[in-house]
């Protein structure tokens, strides 16, 4: 190996540490919006390091794969986010509503 492969593979167990060490932090906090941005974290710091590990070992097919997962990842985001909209939508329709017949005689 040459020192620019081992160069490569040291950022790659470094940004799998950070990976590991913002993971833990994230999962604490309780909600949905937490775990979701736990599931990016883990998909950016995931593709970063197939990224680097697949530049070491010259495999270009797995640097397509993951450079296709990164173009996919961020419709989870766009999912999530269209999900709890709607979700937060009929929540504020349903206490609208239940005012509305709460004032009613």
């Amino acid at each position: 190996m040459s020192a620019m492969d081992d160069f490569l593979l040291s950022a790659c167990a470094f940004v799998l540490l950070m990976v590991a060490v913002s993971l833990v932090v994230v999962l604490r906090e309780p909600g949905s919006v937490a775990r979701m941005m736990a599931g990016m974290l883990f998909c950016t710091g995931g593709i970063a390091s197939l990224l680097l590990l697949g530049t070491i070992h010259g495999m270009e097919i797995v640097i397509n794969v993951v450079l296709t997962l990164a173009v996919l990842a961020p419709f989870a985001t766009i999912a999530f986010v269209r999900a709890g909209s709607v979700l937060l939508r009929d929540e504020s329709a349903a206490d609208a509503a239940s005012h509305a017949e709460a004032g009613k005689p």
